[in-house]
């Protein structure tokens, strides 16, 4: 078979990881599970509240974040648009819109562990179009050289129409989670707390099973003599149609000393509540959920938004966003001095008064119009310069006015000019220009009454 200018024969030169040993065929929660019928599976623990709930805070979180094309110049990354990137940038493929197309890439990563991304290409090279496929119709394969590709089974709404095609990596955003077994084997966090899933929902289950029977838990006729099969058959026919279900609650009339003990054990002494929240913090410690972002406990008393959001970037986002990151700019083939980059100000904002404490601050550091767009505002004439008070001065101006100073007060100084005691003194000048004006003011009174 020849694809893309490869050859390819899957049946003698390619081999997929999970068929040498890396993957084990028993999955089991903890050892054990198998012998005793304990199993997880990996598509109901989905319904367990606290997995939905992080598997979806965290995807719509990082989903809402635009995606900037960045440039490398004069230090600093800075946002950039081209022809080549930007488009697929800001729409993905044809029936997905951005938001749609990260929450999808990053909920196969959370739910799977790895994340398939197909590239759509136009006649000239350039990535047109990225379909994030099933993971479960993905598989790696390896050739004896090392050489990587990818078998992919139909996805008509990717463009996949054969039963059976396979890539070289070339054509494949491969984004994976927790390699613990295999380089290109992702492993999902459900890997660690799906166990704390299934019994978080075997409590809910039991729990609606409890409150669907009126509250009522299982029990035992007790019978003060012995009674044969059929008549014990019987009775337990008889108390399941009338007293169990819909119809639990009636009251039940028993004779010839028969006696009702409550068999199983009631939710309080069972901690059911406690053991649901044990259950929901196991899982957001696998996803780096704190468990108050999904209602499990209470808030922090800390009042400075931002830090709590620092504190959910640094432990669960960052490392999902910086993969990513890099996954699309080797995919794209942005090469080194362009890249792609989350804007971050979706996610990490201020309250409005630490907002506008911020901004004033970085008055000596922003533009009146930087400053102004942080809050939606638009520019203003004037406000394309940083403004700085007049008693700052720079390092080498504060330097070079005390070598002048130092300079001034190490020159020799002159001796003193001698004082002609002929002259008058300031006092002096200053009575005669008096008497002057006091002369001049008389003459003119006498040639008025003149």
């Amino acid at each position: 078979m020849k694809l893309f200018g490869f050859d390819i024969a899957r049946e003698k030169t390619a081999s997929s990881p999970s068929s040498q040993g890396w993957w084990p065929v028993i999955r089991e929660s903890f050892a054990g599970a198998w012998q005793t019928n304990v199993e997880v599976d990996a598509r109901a623990v989905l319904a367990y509240h606290a997995v939905f709930s992080c598997m979806t805070l965290i995807a719509s979180d990082i989903a809402k974040l635009r995606v900037k094309l960045v440039e490398f110049d004069s230090g600093i990354w800075q946002e950039t648009s081209n022809t080549a990137y930007s488009p697929v940038l800001r729409k993905p493929n044809a029936f997905q819109t951005r938001n749609q197309f990260w929450e999808s890439w990053i909920l196969s990563k959370l739910s799977k562990g790895n994340t398939y991304v197909l590239k759509g290409r136009d006649n000239r090279g350039n990535v047109t179009s990225l379909h994030v496929l099933d993971p479960a119709r993905c598989q790696p394969l390896i050739t004896p050289k090392g050489d990587v590709y990818y078998q992919l089974s139909a996805d008509n709404i990717s463009g996949l129409t054969d039963n059976e095609i396979i890539v070289p990596a070339s054509e494949i955003i491969h984004d994976r989670f927790n390699c613990l077994f295999h380089p290109l084997v992702g492993i999902s966090p459900l890997y660690a707390c799906g166990l704390a899933a299934t019994q978080g929902l075997s409590i809910q289950n039991n729990s609606a099973n409890f409150f669907g029977n009126a509250s009522k838990p299982g029990g035992l006729l007790v019978a003060p003599k012995r009674i044969d099969s059929d008549n014990a058959d019987r009775l337990k026919t008889y108390w399941d149609e009338n007293f169990t279900g819909s119809n639990a609650g009636k009251i039940a009339v028993l004779g010839d000393g028969m006696v009702y003990h409550s068999l199983a054990v009631n939710p309080v002494d069972a901690q059911m509540v406690e053991q649901l929240k044990w259950t929901a913090e196991v899982v957001c410690s696998t996803f780096h959920v704190p468990p108050y972002k999904i209602g499990v406990g209470s808030a922090p008393s800390a009042n400075n938004v931002q830090a709590l959001n620092i504190e959910y970037y640094s432990q669960c986002l960052q490392s999902l966003i910086e993969a990513a990151e890099v996954c699309l700019d080797e995919g794209l083939g942005t090469g080194e001095k362009l890249g792609t980059e989350f804007d971050l100000d979706g996610l990490l904002r201020m309250d409005s008064a630490t907002q506008m404490d911020v901004l004033d601050k970085s008055k000596s550091l922003l533009t009146l119009d930087e400053r102004r767009k942080r809050i939606d505002a638009a520019p203003i004439p004037g406000g394309d310069t940083v403004y700085l008070q007049q008693q700052d001065h720079s390092i080498a101006a504060i330097a070079a006015r005390d070598a002048q100073m130092i300079a001034e007060a190490n020159k020799p100084t002159e001796p003193p000019v001698p004082v002609n005691d002929d002259e008058p003194d300031e006092a002096e000048q200053a009575e005669r220009r008096m008497a002057r004006k006091a002369l001049l003011r008389q003459r003119v009174r006498e040639r008025v009454n003149a």
